[in-house]
């Protein structure tokens, strides 16, 4: 597949569309409380890039990497378009994240994500990608429908 990830500006109406998706979504699946995915406005924050992956002009996700300090990020609204899952997106799209976290110079990066059966597909694929349960980071609060992951990064991967 042809697949480039790009930057984005948060303004085209498929990447809207798409977080428009991911929110209902996760609210259909956690309780309201626990539901950490960020909206537009919080993606456009100073502190956060967000990325699509794109086929020519078709949206098939999205990724964000939040700076949490000067050593540390967080991998935020992780999404594959529904007709684009099983391809290998989320997994093009993570190793990006970790490749600027990595350029950044990043010790650590960790993610929440969450704990019903739905999840289990990006748990796997954070798994195999030296992600490790930890407990909760930045202001995060134990919780039974969070699962907390976070892996050490060096230049060598």
């Amino acid at each position: 597949m042809n697949l480039s990830i790009r930057l984005s500006k948060l303004n085209e109406p498929a990447v809207i569309s798409l977080l428009q998706e991911h929110l209902e979504n996760m609210r259909e699946i956690s309780p309201p409380e626990s539901v950490h995915a960020l909206d537009v406005a919080q993606l456009r924050e100073p502190d956060v890039t967000f990325w699509c992956a794109w086929s020519e002009e078709d949206l098939l996700g999205c990724g964000a990497l939040k700076q949490l300090t000067t050593t540390e990020g967080e991998i935020k609204s992780m999404r594959t378009a529904v007709s684009h899952r099983g391809k290998g997106v989320g997994q093009r799209l993570l190793d990006h994240v970790l490749s600027e976290a990595r350029r950044r110079g990043y010790e650590r990066l960790s993610l929440e994500t969450g704990s019903q059966p739905e999840f289990e597909p990006a748990r796997r694929m954070y798994a195999k990608a030296g992600f490790v349960a930890c407990g909760p980071f930045a202001g995060y609060r134990e919780d039974p429908n969070s699962v907390f992951m976070t892996r050490r990064l060096d230049c060598r991967g």
